[in-house]
């Protein structure tokens, strides 16, 4: 009678004659393998053309507005009514310079401020030294204008230069930028150059007179 062990291993051998009989034996599971090495790297897409630019469009902006850069986006009434505001205060601003550059005496009429350094000049050296300080020679238009003159010339005690010359025609004459006086205070039997006085200068009494342009009288600016 066969022992226990002999049993066994006569059981295990009649397995394995089976098993390679059949060629259906499971294996030892083997070791797992090493990781493969890394792709290479694919192709490169193809680059394509940029799009055609489109037409263009058919609405127009609306037009800006003429106004000052840090005054846009207020409403339309107050922005011009600053606007109008600042201008005239740029142009106020500008007379005064003008005033100061001059360093004289100063009389206001109307819409306009007189002036004085007090030099006397010719005629051509006084307009210079006006427009140079941003106006002109003082030019009355109107009895008040006259009178405001007037009071300059009578502080300096001097005749002044005004801004009237005689044109081509004798004894015809007219303000400095060519239009005709619409207001005179000529002196008694003047002006009586005959186109031998081209300049007019004014009297301490206010009065005017035909005087040669290189004579040297009293400058007195208008802004």
């Amino acid at each position: 009678m066969q022992s226990y062990s002999s049993y066994v291993l006569t059981a295990i051998a009649t397995l394995l004659v089976t098993c390679h009989a059949l060629r259906k034996c499971p294996g030892i599971p083997g070791l797992p393998g090493i990781p493969g090495l890394p792709g290479r790297d694919g192709l490169k897409g193809q680059i394509r053309l940029p799009g055609l630019i489109g037409p263009p469009g058919s609405l127009i902006g609306r037009p800006g507005r003429d106004s000052l850069p840090w005054l846009q986006g207020l409403p339309d009434s107050l922005d011009t009514e600053l606007h109008d505001v600042l201008i005239n205060l740029k142009h106020r601003l500008s007379r005064l310079e003008g005033v100061l550059a001059l360093n004289g005496k100063t009389r206001e009429v109307g819409d306009k401020i007189l002036a004085s350094n007090g030099k006397e000049v010719d005629f051509a050296s006084a307009l210079q030294s006006c427009e140079e300080a941003g106006g002109t020679i003082a030019t009355p238009m109107n009895e008040d204008e006259n009178k405001a003159i007037l009071g300059i010339v009578k502080q300096y005690n001097r005749y002044a230069y005004l801004g009237i010359k005689e044109g081509q025609t004798s004894g015809q004459f007219m303000y400095i930028n060519g239009m005709p006086l619409n207001y005179t205070k000529w002196h008694q039997y003047e002006p009586n150059g005959k186109g031998t006085e081209k300049c007019v200068e004014m009297y301490t009494d206010g009065s005017w007179n035909d005087k040669k342009c290189n004579m040297h009288r009293l400058t007195i600016c208008e802004f």
